[in-house]
């Protein structure tokens, strides 16, 4: 868990800026044909830069995340563990607030989406749908690999009924 009293405030205020203008707050829908449903659901905050500089002090700062370069040479940072959303990034952000209202609308339905991942609702056909709605609010409806329809389709399908159920915890 992040103790934001060791984070200097300089320091705090420049990251939430950069990450007001540079980071993203997602939800990914991925087709598993080995769960009792048809999509593992992930949150998600990121950023990519072509220097790891910046990213290196975010992860260092926000105690958590990973930190990698793609093949086209970019770094990226990101955080998708349930646990360290909760315990790192969502207090960071906090109290190191955005400015722009369209992150503060998105880090704002991020926050409702992750408590519904933490009750274990998407692991219902109706928490699904409940994500998706809040999800069209996010990142100005953004590039979804797979359509709404396309997630809520994949639940009429009768060959779901013998796939394995979740391993324990849920994920």
């Amino acid at each position: 868990m992040i103790d934001l009293h060791k984070v200097p405030p300089s320091i705090g205020y420049y990251l939430a800026g950069f990450a007001d203008g540079e980071g993203s707050f997602n939800v990914s829908f991925r087709p598993r044909k080995d769960y009792a449903l048809p999509w593992k659901v992930s949150a998600c905050f990121n950023i990519s830069q072509k220097d790891k500089v910046i990213l290196a002090l975010c992860k260092r700062h926000f105690q958590c995340g990973t930190l990698r370069v793609r093949p086209d040479g970019v770094w990226y940072y990101e955080v998708n563990n349930i646990n360290a959303l909760k315990e790192n990034i969502i207090p960071f952000f906090k109290r190191f607030r955005f400015l722009s209202a369209k992150k503060k609308r998105d880090f704002s339905k991020f926050l409702q989406i992750v408590e519904l991942i933490d009750r274990n609702q998407h692991l219902h056909e109706e928490g699904i749908k409940t994500i998706l709605a809040i999800r069209r609010e996010m990142n100005d409806g953004g590039k979804r690999r797979f359509s709404d329809e396309e997630i809520l389709q994949a639940f009429k399908n009768p060959q779901r009924l013998y796939a394995k159920s979740p391993p324990e915890g849920g994920e």
